[in-house]
């Protein structure tokens, strides 16, 4: 069985999907993805592209210096790609299982009314 991978590691994962992109990038990216629900941390997502590299779902894409500043652009690889589709099947089939038991179980029930 292969491990769930965290939110955090999805939405950047999500990210990375359509191309090479340098941390500010994918912070903003996965920001829009989570419908602003979640912004990752400069240090949270350095921590996971180090992580990710190490497991082989990244790697280093190019670099380029921007206002004096190195920025460094990360893709996903093939096995990245693999890993993400089995992460997103994963979560379709759990979301699917929980409405096809909501749509089974019919409305839900009124709560009383509070009188005073």
């Amino acid at each position: 069985m292969i491990e769930r991978v965290q939110e955090p590691t999805f939405l950047i994962l999500t990210a990375l999907a359509t191309g090479p992109q340098h941390g500010y990038g994918i912070i903003k990216d996965a920001e829009s993805i989570s419908g602003g629900a979640v912004t990752l941390r400069v240090g949270t997502l350095y921590g996971a592209l180090d992580r990710l590299a190490g497991q082989g779902l990244v790697e280093l894409d190019h670099e380029e210096v921007v206002d004096s500043r190195l920025r460094r652009y990360y893709r996903l690889t093939d096995a990245g790609r693999e890993r993400l589709a089995q992460e997103a099947d994963r979560i379709r089939r759990q979301a699917e299982a929980a409405l096809a038991r909501l749509r089974s179980a019919g409305p839900a029930p009124q709560a009383p009314a509070v009188t005073a």
